[in-house]
Protein backbone atom coordinates (compact mmCIF):
# COMPACT_ATOMS: atom_id res chain seq x y z
CA UNK A 1 0.00 0.00 0.00
CA UNK A 2 0.88 3.40 -0.65
CA UNK A 3 1.33 6.39 1.26
CA UNK A 4 -2.27 7.58 2.52
CA UNK A 5 -2.77 11.00 1.05
CA UNK A 6 -6.45 11.05 2.94
CA UNK A 7 -7.49 9.80 6.21
CA UNK A 8 -10.29 10.44 8.04
CA UNK A 9 -13.30 8.66 9.66
CA UNK A 10 -16.71 9.26 9.31
CA UNK A 11 -18.30 11.72 11.45
CA UNK A 12 -21.79 11.59 13.46
CA UNK A 13 -24.13 14.38 11.73
CA UNK A 14 -22.96 16.81 14.82
CA UNK A 15 -19.48 16.07 13.70
CA UNK A 16 -18.40 14.12 16.29
CA UNK A 17 -15.59 11.50 15.03
CA UNK A 18 -17.63 8.31 16.69
CA UNK A 19 -18.15 5.89 14.35
CA UNK A 20 -16.74 2.64 13.07
CA UNK A 21 -16.25 4.39 9.36
CA UNK A 22 -12.51 4.83 8.11
CA UNK A 23 -12.37 6.38 4.41
CA UNK A 24 -9.06 6.46 2.96
CA UNK A 25 -7.09 7.32 -0.55
CA UNK A 26 -3.79 6.67 -2.03
CA UNK A 27 -2.54 7.43 -5.23
CA UNK A 28 -3.88 4.66 -6.57
CA UNK A 29 -6.74 3.48 -4.55
CA UNK A 30 -9.87 4.00 -2.11
CA UNK A 31 -10.22 2.15 1.03
CA UNK A 32 -13.25 1.56 3.15
CA UNK A 33 -13.16 0.14 6.40
CA UNK A 34 -16.30 -0.36 8.35
CA UNK A 35 -16.70 -1.93 11.79
CA UNK A 36 -15.72 -2.93 15.36
CA UNK A 37 -16.65 -6.27 15.92
CA UNK A 38 -16.92 -7.47 12.26
CA UNK A 39 -14.53 -5.54 10.04
CA UNK A 40 -15.12 -5.35 6.48
CA UNK A 41 -12.65 -3.48 4.18
CA UNK A 42 -13.67 -2.32 0.38
CA UNK A 43 -11.15 -1.04 -2.29
CA UNK A 44 -11.41 0.80 -5.22
CA UNK A 45 -8.83 1.56 -7.76
CA UNK A 46 -9.13 5.15 -8.56
CA UNK A 47 -9.03 4.74 -12.33
CA UNK A 48 -12.59 3.06 -11.85
CA UNK A 49 -13.91 5.90 -10.62
CA UNK A 50 -16.45 7.67 -13.05
CA UNK A 51 -17.86 10.32 -11.61
CA UNK A 52 -17.64 12.46 -8.26
CA UNK A 53 -20.04 14.91 -6.59
CA UNK A 54 -20.70 16.43 -3.56
CA UNK A 55 -23.71 16.61 -1.22
CA UNK A 56 -24.41 18.98 1.54
CA UNK A 57 -27.30 19.13 3.43
CA UNK A 58 -27.99 22.31 5.51
CA UNK A 59 -26.97 20.44 8.97
CA UNK A 60 -24.06 19.25 7.54
CA UNK A 61 -23.36 22.30 6.15
CA UNK A 62 -24.04 24.05 10.13
CA UNK A 63 -21.14 21.52 11.35
CA UNK A 64 -18.78 21.79 8.26
CA UNK A 65 -19.13 18.08 6.92
CA UNK A 66 -20.34 16.54 3.44
CA UNK A 67 -20.46 13.86 1.71
CA UNK A 68 -18.62 12.84 -1.38
CA UNK A 69 -20.97 10.51 -4.29
CA UNK A 70 -18.67 8.08 -6.15
CA UNK A 71 -20.00 6.23 -8.88
CA UNK A 72 -17.81 4.26 -10.36
CA UNK A 73 -17.51 0.52 -12.55
CA UNK A 74 -16.36 -1.41 -9.67
CA UNK A 75 -18.29 -4.67 -9.53
CA UNK A 76 -18.91 -4.71 -6.05
CA UNK A 77 -18.81 -0.83 -5.33
CA UNK A 78 -21.07 1.14 -8.34
CA UNK A 79 -22.22 3.96 -5.80
CA UNK A 80 -21.67 4.86 -2.67
CA UNK A 81 -20.70 7.72 -0.52
CA UNK A 82 -18.31 9.44 1.41
CA UNK A 83 -20.21 10.38 4.14
CA UNK A 84 -20.07 13.32 6.27
CA UNK A 85 -16.91 14.25 6.65
CA UNK A 86 -14.76 17.19 7.24
CA UNK A 87 -13.51 19.63 4.24
CA UNK A 88 -15.86 17.22 1.88
CA UNK A 89 -14.82 19.75 -1.00
CA UNK A 90 -11.06 19.51 -0.44
CA UNK A 91 -11.05 15.83 -0.68
CA UNK A 92 -13.51 15.56 -3.39
CA UNK A 93 -10.68 17.98 -5.51
CA UNK A 94 -7.73 15.67 -4.45
CA UNK A 95 -9.48 12.16 -5.39
CA UNK A 96 -10.44 13.73 -8.53
CA UNK A 97 -7.12 15.14 -9.85
CA UNK A 98 -5.88 11.52 -8.46
CA UNK A 99 -8.10 9.75 -10.44
CA UNK A 100 -7.20 11.81 -13.51
CA UNK A 101 -3.23 11.48 -13.11
CA UNK A 102 -4.04 7.95 -12.51
CA UNK A 103 -6.51 7.07 -15.45
CA UNK A 104 -3.57 9.26 -17.59
CA UNK A 105 -1.08 6.89 -16.28
CA UNK A 106 -2.68 3.52 -17.17
CA UNK A 107 -3.97 5.41 -20.32
CA UNK A 108 -7.23 4.92 -19.76
CA UNK A 109 -10.18 6.85 -21.06
CA UNK A 110 -13.84 7.59 -19.56
CA UNK A 111 -15.31 6.04 -22.65
CA UNK A 112 -13.62 2.60 -22.02
CA UNK A 113 -15.25 2.00 -19.02
CA UNK A 114 -18.37 3.78 -20.00
CA UNK A 115 -19.02 0.38 -21.65
CA UNK A 116 -18.26 -1.91 -18.37
CA UNK A 117 -20.54 0.81 -16.32
CA UNK A 118 -23.35 -0.93 -18.29
CA UNK A 119 -23.65 2.54 -20.34
CA UNK A 120 -27.42 1.92 -21.72
CA UNK A 121 -28.71 1.40 -18.11
CA UNK A 122 -27.73 -2.43 -18.51
CA UNK A 123 -25.61 -4.10 -16.50
CA UNK A 124 -23.07 -6.07 -18.44
CA UNK A 125 -24.00 -8.72 -20.51
CA UNK A 126 -26.33 -10.47 -18.19
CA UNK A 127 -29.58 -8.82 -19.09
CA UNK A 128 -28.92 -10.17 -22.59
CA UNK A 129 -29.76 -13.80 -23.86
CA UNK A 130 -29.64 -14.17 -27.88
CA UNK A 131 -31.04 -10.83 -28.36
CA UNK A 132 -33.95 -10.89 -25.60
CA UNK A 133 -33.96 -9.07 -22.60
CA UNK A 134 -34.33 -10.75 -19.46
Amino acid sequence: MGELLFKQRKRLWCGLPWTFTIYSFDEERLFIKSGMLNIKEDEIRLYRVLDLSLKRSFIQRIFGLGSIVVDSSDKTMKCFEIKNIKEAKEAKEMLSQLVEEERQRKRISGREYMSDHGGFGYDDDDDFDDGHYH
